[in-house]
């Protein structure tokens, strides 16, 4: 896949397919669009998304973490198949063009936009004022057809990162789960911390997230992990591990069922499947290891219902 990022002065070579958006959170009204513009490498079209190096709504205010970090999506796109991703520069200049400008300069003119898929709340250019009836009115003098995706809905509502915001804030995992059609998920380099786990016979990998990473209430859920190319089941702990820890540094602590091995300096993905129980703090190192072999018990148990 092919990256162009940090810079507006770009060209494709070859005629595009284009897919326009935040894609915050890549759910499954988002892999609708990408989809189709797949679809029309057939065509020999380039399918190409365009994104912004900034989330629009950092940049204007408002939510400032994210569902998926930019190398979550970079990841994500690729394995779908995309060819070209254009990270487009968002700042007070690029942020001011006109709409119709933008369609002329940047989708005709540097992507050869030859196809765009849109949904009816796509929104574009200065104050946002472009949208899908604009892409149409500009469609034949610009060489390109449109087409316009209907929302994706999950348990009769239409899918959105804002509800997939809200039920990750509300460690409802499951339900974040069906609107993305994949486990929420926190990727990371696992680092050295205090080796509590290996004292007590429950080595875990420990990873703190990106800055920017929209994580669910502290507590454990039940996860997977995925680590070197395999798969592991695990239950882990989202917070500060307050028993052992003052710092506060929020983390990611996972303890892998049936794993041996060291992955301290490598990068992994956990994905959080279930809530299990809120964060707290015990009286002494003791009580925790037995609140923890509970855990991992009622984890296998899970586990064991998906079998």
């Amino acid at each position: 896949m092919q990256i162009i990022e940090h810079t507006t002065e770009f060209h494709l070579a070859g005629a595009s397919a284009v897919a326009i958006g935040k894609f915050d959170g890549v759910h499954l009204g988002h892999c609708e669009l990408l989809v189709k513009i797949i679809e029309q490498k057939q065509q020999n079209y380039l399918a190409t998304v365009f994104t912004f190096d900034t989330s629009a709504t950092a940049f204007f205010g408002g939510e400032e973490k994210e569902l998926t970090s930019k190398a979550e999506k970079r990841k994500i796109f690729a394995e779908m198949g995309i060819d070209v991703l254009i990270e487009f520069p968002l700042n007070s200049q690029t942020a001011a063009t006109e709409p119709e400008a933008f369609v002329r300069e940047y989708l005709a003119d540097r992507m050869n936009a030859a196809y765009i898929c849109a949904g009816y709340d796509l929104s574009f250019g200065k104050n946002g004022a472009g949208n899908y009836a604009l892409l149409e009115k500009c469609a034949k003098q610009c060489g390109y057809r449109t087409e316009l995706i209907d929302k994706v809905k999950v348990g009769g509502e239409e899918v959105s990162s804002t509800r997939v915001r809200e039920a990750v804030r509300q460690g409802c995992m499951e339900k974040a789960s069906a609107m993305l059609g994949r486990p929420y998920s926190v990727s990371g380099c696992v680092e050295h911390g205090r080796q509590l786990g290996r004292t007590i016979g429950m080595p875990t990998a420990n990873m703190i997230p990106d800055k920017d990473k929209l994580l669910p209430p502290n507590g454990v859920y039940y996860s997977k992990v995925s680590a070197d190319g395999k798969e592991y089941k695990g239950i882990s702990n989202v917070g500060c591990k307050p028993t052992v820890n003052a710092d506060g540094v929020i983390g990611v602590e996972t303890y892998l069922y049936d794993f041996e091995g060291d992955l301290y300096g490598r990068n992994i993905v956990v994905e959080l499947l279930a809530f299990r129980r809120p964060e707290r703090k015990f009286d002494d190192v003791d009580a925790l290891k037995r609140q923890l072999e509970e855990d991992i018990d009622a984890g296998r148990t899970y586990e064991a219902s998906f079998v």
